[in-house]
């Protein structure tokens, strides 16, 4: 039998809600062996093989091919696959898990409010500081696509893996590109969000891998799923 690998993830509140989101269709997840394992299936739904994984790995994991479905943040299938559109398809958005990737900078910048003006003060900057502006980030592909389509080229990315929000106050870096809910992190590390800089409205997604094998057993299961959510058929 071909097995459905539906990826789902692993902890936290954005298992809760996918959870949910699957029992509102009657569908309810259940894991197999050990309560800590990462395997399961949906009670009473032959054919899927359900994967419990970080929601980044979810993605890894459909870009690979290795999972037929998945849940994950739409933020992190735009950092980690390039050519998205290519590899996945975005079946629906889930009302659930949403943040903003934005531009943030600090709030004392009084005449920057928009990327272009970043932009203007580039150069001014390299000549007082010596260096180009440093913008700490996760998301340094999303930045970079970004900045490129508004025209900033002269800065340096800081990657960052902690609080991105404060790496201004702490001085090692001048801009961020992070995550925000609803902006109160921001404002109290003493930072604004650029008019114009919001990258992505973003929010969980159930996502199809187009990389994974789809035999005709497969694609019945998964047609047969998709009916229960209220969602169309698409090709793989």
């Amino acid at each position: 039998m071909s097995a459905l690998v539906f990826a789902v993830p692993s902890k936290g509140r954005l298992m809760e809600q996918t959870a949910e989101f699957l029992a509102n269709a009657g569908l309810k997840l259940r894991k197999v062996g050990h309560d800590r394992g990462y395997r399961g299936e949906i009670e009473d739904f032959a054919g899927v093989d359900v994967a419990f994984v970080s929601a980044s790995e979810i993605v890894a994991e459909l870009n690979r091919g290795h999972a037929h479905l998945g849940v994950t943040g739409e933020d992190l299938v735009r950092e980690n696959i390039a050519n998205a559109a290519e590899r996945v398809t975005f079946l629906r958005p889930l009302g659930f898990g949403r943040a903003d990737v934005i531009v943030a900078v600090p709030k004392c910048w009084i005449d920057v409010n928009e990327v272009a003006d970043i932009a203007s003060a580039a150069a001014a900057f390299r000549r007082q500081h010596g260096r180009p502006f440093r913008v700490a980030t996760k998301y340094v592909n999303l930045a970079r696509r970004f900045f490129s389509s508004r025209g900033l080229a002269d800065y340096r990315i800081v990657e960052s893996l902690g609080a991105t929000e404060g790496t201004p106050a702490a001085g090692t870096a001048d801009i961020i590109v992070d995550i925000t809910t609803t902006g109160a992190t921001l404002a109290a590390n003493g930072l604004k969000v650029l008019e114009d800089g919001i990258i992505l409205h973003s929010e969980a997604n159930l996502v199809a891998s187009k990389t994974a094998a789809w035999p005709e057993e497969t694609k019945k299961t998964c047609e047969r799923l998709l009916a229960r959510l209220g969602i169309s058929a698409f090709a793989a």
